[in-house]
């Protein structure tokens, strides 16, 4: 058994693309975009055709609209060949706009039912910002499933598991990144391999937490650098993986055996705690990393996201 089939037995494997001409080689239960991946699968050949069709069939429509069409377009072929959940993002430009995001969600949801699509098959993307969070709690009350995204730190998880969300994106390979560029020369890499990675560690923390204190939302770790990464959260929820990756894990036929336990996460002494908004927003400015990589992800999100309205004009 390879290590892709192995995974599979303990935790639901995702593929994190918007090339979904790969995903049925690896046969993923779900899938998961953003505007980086959607922006990169446009300028292929093969897909192009996708956003001029989507542009010839509602033109003159306003250009947040048609960015929005696109996304749905891309998400519906997607679910043409898994048979789960796609994960599409309401833009990061609003990332800080409860109500804006929550307008922005509703509209999405309403292509896609449009589309045929039943919003069970639909997770929406949201930035787990303050305003995020809160504007995915009035959503999922709406029966809109979230996917809390550019999560870095705890207070972001815990404040996320209050709202109720559905599911949530805790990001492994960025949190590496930022200590790894911290530490310059002095970085140690097979001292910070496996259990040892900065972001496999924060993954685990908030999976053991969310199991103990019987918190519903799905754990999926996301945005990975190695395989190394990847195998050290066997038994996570979900993990969502690049092809690259996954064609890695695919080749692989090293022993895995799984490294989260839920069951014995519920047995651990783990303090509950409760963030409102003063103390989520302390405890967010006191964690340096999730500070800078929330900021981060989101400016590299909206850059995007503006190259995309770019190529909808020009189309």
């Amino acid at each position: 058994m390879n290590q892709l089939d192995a995974l599979k037995q303990w935790t639901t494997v995702v593929a994190d693309t918007g090339d979904f001409r790969q995903l049925a080689q690896f046969q993923p239960q779900d899938a998961t975009t953003n505007p980086s991946l959607i922006l990169k699968a446009v300028q292929k050949p093969e897909y192009a055709p996708l956003l001029a069709d989507t542009v010839a069939a509602h033109r003159g429509r306003p250009l947040d609209e048609l960015a929005d069409r696109l996304l749905v377009r891309f998400g519906c072929e997607i679910l043409g060949v898994i048979p789960g959940r796609v994960s599409t993002e309401v833009d990061a430009r609003l990332s800080f706009d409860e109500d804006a995001t929550y307008t922005r969600a509703e509209r999405l949801i309403e292509l896609y039912q449009a589309a045929g699509v039943p919003t069970s098959r639909v997770l929406i993307k949201i930035a787990a910002t303050w305003e995020g969070i809160r504007a995915a709690e009035r959503l999922q009350k709406r029966g809109i499933q979230c996917n809390l995204t550019l999560l870095f730190a705890f207070c972001q998880a815990v404040a996320c598991g209050q709202a109720g969300v559905r599911l949530i994106s805790p990001f492994v390979g960025r949190i590496y990144d930022w200590y790894k560029a911290r530490a310059g020369s002095a970085w140690d890499e097979a001292a910070h391999a496996g259990a040892h990675d900065p972001g496999v560690q924060s993954v685990t923390r908030i999976f053991q937490y969310y199991k103990r204190h019987g918190i519903a939302t799905e754990v999926m770790g996301a945005s990975f650098r190695n395989t190394g990464q990847i195998t050290a959260l066997a038994g996570c929820d979900l993990l969502t993986i690049s092809p690259d990756l996954l064609a890695q894990l695919a080749a692989s036929n090293a022993p895995l055996a799984p490294a989260l336990d839920a069951e014995a996460a519920r047995h651990m002494d783990l303090p509950a705690v409760q963030y409102n908004e003063a103390a989520f927003r302390l405890a967010l400015n006191q964690d340096a990393m999730a500070t800078e990589k929330l900021a981060e992800g989101i400016r590299a999100f909206i850059a995007d996201a503006e190259k995309l309205d770019a190529l909808l004009q020009a189309a």
